[in-house]
């Protein structure tokens, strides 16, 4: 995802102008190390459940002052350093959005997502 390419399409939605106080953004990366143990990580494997992350993203849709929401959750095997799920939530007032985005993270995070860590040896 090009984060400026899907504010400035966010920009361009009817009723942006008028509903929209705050885009926040979140762009998850692979860490070299593991949040377990800290153990040296060279390679992440992905597989997000589409379907499960469309139904999330329509949840949080129908909170109070949430206007939009864009997500991105890539499949395959990533290095540390590569980017791997974006959030874009855009809303009224930053009270709204910042809770939109911590719960949308937590719940895309806590299950529809699978990740297998590969190791340094």
């Amino acid at each position: 995802m090009d984060i400026s390419q899907t504010i400035a399409a966010l920009k361009q939605q009817p009723g942006f102008a008028e509903n929209v106080g705050m885009v926040l953004v979140h762009n998850g990366t692979v860490r070299g190390w593991s949040r377990k143990d800290r153990q040296g990580v060279i390679a992440l494997e992905v597989i997000p459940d589409l379907e499960k992350i469309e139904e999330i993203r329509q949840e949080f849709l129908k909170w109070p002052g949430i206007f939009d929401i864009k997500i991105e959750a890539l499949t395959g095997t990533f290095i540390p350093g590569d980017d791997l799920l974006f959030l874009v939530v855009a809303g009224d007032i930053r009270e709204n959005v910042k809770a939109a985005l911590a719960g949308l993270l937590d719940r895309v995070k806590a299950g529809p997502i699978k990740k297998r860590e590969i190791m340094a040896v």
